[in-house]
């Protein structure tokens, strides 16, 4: 069973960064997919960054202000998110999933006021 645990969310201004960090407990194959989701109030959950043994991508809307990463040998998976925006207010959610395998973590709550 693996788990996951975020951290690193928090209240911050506009322009401003944070990184998450999600560690999963458990061994997870460093070739599944790690991505990050999030929620904001009264919207649906999107998928925001995912990486892969292929390389990554990225919603557009973040594009050029958040990277993800991730440290095999640590089990953890990080989003670096510059230049906030109040419309990066959302809960953030990691994921890894592949072959018959699917988690999530519980989430972190990311607030960026104008």
């Amino acid at each position: 069973q693996v788990q996951l645990v975020e951290s690193g969310g928090g209240l911050v201004q506009a322009g401003e960064s944070l990184r998450l960090s999600c560690a999963a407990s458990g061994s997870i194959f460093s070739g599944d997919a790690m991505g990050w989701y999030r929620q904001a109030p009264g919207k649906q959950r999107e998928l925001v960054a995912w990486i892969t043994s292929g390389g990554t991508m990225y919603i557009g809307s973040v594009k050029g202000r958040f990277t993800i990463s991730r440290d095999n040998a640590k089990n953890t998976v990080y989003l670096q998110m510059n230049s906030l925006t109040p419309e990066d207010t959302a809960v953030y959610y990691c994921r890894n999933w592949g072959a018959g395998s699917d988690y999530w973590g519980q989430g972190t709550q990311v607030t960026v006021s104008s």
